[in-house]
């Protein structure tokens, strides 16, 4: 059992205001939970508030169900794999990787076999020699992982992994990590600001903002789903649209469609994917102010009711000055203009 049990867990550096507020969150055995959200949302501070890098304020953090809140980060059996990687410039690969295992006192023949077992499952076996100035961004993120991965921990957790990786290292080491969580078969915590990542790594997604928690689901949901207009925006790209109501009808550059009985409020906000503006059954003209390429397709930039909006449109698809959206009420979602909530979850 590697479950993680988070209660109103809170955490405040000047007493007045909580960077962590009232946070709830219960993380399963064997789960691969992405916690997501900007810059300042406090995910990272979670993941040092359950490693007991940081003392919580109040609230409780359970591991494996034993209350951990006193309890030294060595003593709660965790790994922490760090953004900056948190080498030892001076020890090569070998002694980077066996470190945690030495200062535990384990023998120099556990310390081999698990070493070089860490190493052929993170194709470090030729590298093991080299110190980490002759290594690349990413070969270097395989050593940190490494050293999580012999010391056998019962959750790991991972802060912005990939974030000083190229785009191309980054795919790679999201196979990777995703491959290493089901090989492992344990708890792994994972913190990112992108979403990409979010939505191809996560059993489950926590998506954060100023210290709370939005939405907790499964990418499915949390993109076809989104509890309110921070998650639509945050997760995917979707337009948001200031309508207003007259007659029971609600219009987007003229065209009309009628307004759902949920919908109780004459003004809201009406969502639509970017993905989605192309595919329905009611035509809308309007001027192309940018076209981008974008590999196999185009983003076209445009205004509905005043709104900037964008479109995923494929290569073929006709775009000269203006730009024909094909969009239906059917993949449209509804905000609360005040509140922000979807009227349909």
């Amino acid at each position: 059992m590697s479950k993680v049990v988070l209660n109103n867990l809170i955490k405040s550096y000047d007493g007045k205001k909580n960077v962590i507020n009232n946070i709830d969150l219960e993380i399963n055995d064997k789960e691969f939970i992405v916690l997501v959200g900007s810059s300042g949302c406090g995910k990272s501070t979670i993941l040092r508030l359950i490693s007991g890098l940081e003392e919580i304020t109040s609230g409780d953090i359970f591991i494996d169900d034993k209350k951990v809140n006193n309890m030294h980060p060595k003593d709660r059996d965790i790994a922490f794999v760090f953004q900056s990687y948190a080498l030892y410039p001076h020890m090569s690969v070998y002694d980077n990787i066996a470190f945690g295992l030495k200062m535990r006192k384990y023998s120099k023949k556990d310390i081999h076999e698990k070493v070089l077992a860490a190493a052929k499952a993170l194709n470090l076996e030729d590298l093991l020699d080299r110190k980490p100035k002759q290594l690349s961004g990413g070969q270097r993120q395989r050593v940190a992982l490494g050293r999580a991965i012999v010391r056998n921990p019962k959750v790991f957790l991972m802060d912005e992994p990939l974030s000083n990786l190229d785009a191309n290292l980054r795919l790679q080491m999201r196979t990777e990590i995703k491959r290493l969580h089901q090989e492992l078969k344990t708890t792994f915590i994972y913190v990112t600001h992108d979403q990409t990542e979010a939505l191809t790594m996560g059993d489950r997604i926590v998506v954060l903002d100023k210290g709370k928690i939005q939405q907790v689901a499964s990418p499915e949901e949390i993109y076809n789903n989104p509890k309110n207009l921070f998650v639509a925006g945050f997760i995917g790209q979707m337009n948001f649209i200031d309508v207003k109501t007259i007659n029971g009808k609600f219009y987007i550059n003229g065209a009309e469609f009628n307004k759902p009985d949920k919908v109780l409020e004459d003004e809201f906000v009406v969502g639509i994917r970017a993905e989605k503006m192309i595919d329905g059954d009611t035509t809308i003209a309007v001027n192309a102010d940018i076209v981008e390429m974008s590999g196999g397709e185009r983003n076209v930039y445009f205004e509905l009711n005043s709104s900037k909006c964008s479109a995923k449109i494929p290569l073929d698809y006709p775009v000269n000055s203006s730009i024909e959206l094909k969009i239906a009420q059917s993949d449209m979602y509804f905000f609360n203009k005040h509140t922000g909530e979807n009227y349909f979850v």
